[in-house]
């Protein structure tokens, strides 16, 4: 990606507003952005621009384990019965819609890798509560390792 579709981009993040921001983000074909934008996010915004880049279909597998963990999804897999008794509806949703999209890998690539950074302690954990616990949700993603720069 090239300075210039950086900096474009970075201006929509910081200075867009959200219908904008997400007629854009449907139109976006390249599932670097999509992930450079994932991984900027603000995650106290809401899931309304998130669920536009799981659901865009360039979205990439490793961009949607990206999400999954900055929405904080290890807390799902620590104690789902926590997540279900939540009042925050939205992000009930948004944890359930990735949980599942990534457990039937229903992504077009595995292009870009992404690495949750799980330890051996908390993957033992985790393994321990659900010994059926998939690997795709605590395991580094297939595909090239990427810089991802601050927009």
């Amino acid at each position: 990606m090239v300075n210039s579709e950086i900096i474009y981009f970075s201006s929509l993040l910081c200075n867009t507003g959200k219908d904008i921001l997400i007629n854009q983000l449907k139109n976006v074909d390249n599932p670097l952005i999509l992930h450079y934008f994932a991984a900027n996010y603000n995650w106290d915004s809401g899931f309304d621009i998130p669920t536009v880049i799981l659901e865009n279909e360039a979205c990439d597998l490793g961009t949607g384990l990206l999400m999954f963990h900055y929405a904080d999804g290890y807390r799902l897999l620590e104690s789902s019965d926590e997540i279900l008794s939540s009042s925050l509806v939205e992000w009930k949703a948004f944890l359930t819609k990735i949980y599942n999209k990534l457990l039937s890998l229903d992504f077009k690539s595995q292009d870009i890798s992404f690495d949750p950074e799980l330890t051996k302690i908390q993957k033992y954990k985790l393994k321990k509560n659900d010994p059926n616990l998939p690997d795709v949700l605590i395991s580094k993603s297939p595909g090239k390792d990427i810089d991802i720069p601050k927009i």
